[in-house]
């Protein structure tokens, strides 16, 4: 039987308001390490609110969100992903006139390790750090199935690969914790059918808990 030590994420009693509008009212849950958890609601119910407050984007009126055991007061979406939460969002957000490789590895920066300067001149540590971000980046690629897209501006990809680029940046992050924020809303029944297929292969090959 499951015990408190494999709770990855608990959300205790948490209330968030924007002036008079109830966005979420004493929500509370627990979600167990592995497991993949859906939040489910109509419309304006506050399913994107409620990931916001669990990454940091906003900060509830009441209640507290603790990760790993550890309460979490005020913190901030770089706080959230540097203790390894991700997320992708309900509106696509790429750079879309880059390639999808420099996307996925946009979602390295935290994992950088060599200083600005070397970094500004791809020299020393910093190209030997930018060859091991990349090839990770590519079994990424390879992973989600998307090495004909790799050099394409994901500006000019079709929506359902827009989101499984998204999917692939987060995924560079290496989280513990991925949040995915509508991740079929506007795809057709096949781009459905292969995101399914994704999110429960990042679970199972990762370990990734996701929700």
């Amino acid at each position: 039987m499951s015990d408190a030590g494999d709770i990855l994420l608990k959300v205790d009693d948490v209330s968030l308001s924007f002036g008079g509008v109830r966005a979420i009212t004493d929500v509370s849950f627990d979600i167990r390490k592995g497991e993949i958890r859906a939040i489910i609601g109509p419309n304006g119910a506050g399913k994107t609110s409620m990931l916001n407050v669990i990454n940091g984007f906003y900060h509830p009126q009441r209640g507290s969100i603790s990760f790993h055991g550890k309460r979490r007061a005020r913190m901030k979406p770089y706080d959230a992903a540097s203790q390894g939460i991700a997320r992708t969002f309900q509106n696509v957000a790429l750079f879309k006139g880059m390639s999808t490789l420099d996307n996925i590895l946009a979602g390295r920066a935290l994992k950088m390790r060599s200083g600005f300067f070397w970094q500004l001149f791809r020299h020393g540590p910093a190209l030997n750090e930018e060859i091991e971000h990349r090839k990770f980046c590519e079994e990424i690629i390879d992973f989600l199935e998307i090495e004909h897209i790799r050099k394409a501006p994901v500006g000019t990809l079709p929506y359902g690969l827009q989101k499984r680029v998204e999917l692939g940046r987060a995924l560079a992050m290496e989280p513990t914790l991925l949040l995915l924020d509508e991740p079929m809303a506007g795809m057709n029944l096949e781009e459905k059918q292969d995101m399914s297929r994704f999110i429960i292969d990042v679970n199972q090959h990762f370990g990734t808990t996701i929700a």
